[in-house]
């Protein structure tokens, strides 16, 4: 199993160490941090694989939203996971518009949120080990995508997507002419047996 790199913001320390144990008991290198500002001092160097954010840390109410807003400036295809306990539709909404791939509400067990980290990197997995494409690129009229780099290109432009909106995008184009629904989507990149928020898909 390849030893991913997971960034854990989180304010609660009890919850902080108790989401880095059930990681790394799966394999994951976990970096843990208190607030907005120590995470992104290390994440100026360096990125990780994966980050779960808190929205509140501590006297920074929005704090999540802020960190999450700075990495998709510097990776569209970083994967970006909210949990926090603010479950209303907007907080939801909102964050998935400024491009988290999920979002998952506290209080949550820790099997369901291993789960969910196991199901994102199955998405980068997926699309970087399609059996179906001969080649790492993949070209469609316009449209190519680059399933080792995660890069997507119409008339030649880059075109920012972020990982979720570039799965999606690749499931659908495998198929050219076909409808496929939120549920046909997912399963077919292995990920059926996990609920996505349908938000997702409104994004795109």
């Amino acid at each position: 199993m390849t030893s991913y790199r997971l960034a854990i913001i989180e304010d609660d320390q009890l919850l902080r160490a108790n989401y880095s144990d059930a990681l790394t008991a799966q394999g994951y290198i976990v970096e843990s941090y208190p607030d907005r500002e120590s995470a992104m001092t290390i994440f100026q160097s360096r990125l990780p694989d994966l980050v779960i954010v808190d929205i509140g840390l501590g006297n920074d109410v929005d704090g999540g939203y802020a960190i999450c807003q700075w990495l998709r400036q510097r990776s569209k295809t970083l994967p970006i996971l909210f949990l926090s306990a603010r479950d209303s539709d907007i907080d939801i909404v909102s964050g998935l518009r400024m491009g988290a791939d999920d979002y998952l509400t506290k209080p949550i067990s820790l099997v369901h949120l291993s789960a969910r980290v196991a199901a994102l990197f199955q998405r980068i997995e997926a699309l970087r080990n399609d059996q179906a494409a001969t080649h790492d690129v993949i070209n469609l009229g316009p449209l190519d995508m680059d399933t080792a780099r995660l890069v997507c290109c119409w008339n030649s432009q880059v075109v920012d997507l972020t990982l979720t909106e570039f799965w999606m995008v690749h499931a659908l184009i495998r198929r050219p002419g076909h409808v496929r629904d939120r549920d046909q989507l997912r399963s077919e990149e292995h990920t059926s047996e996990l609920q996505s928020p349908c938000n997702l898909v409104c994004r795109l």
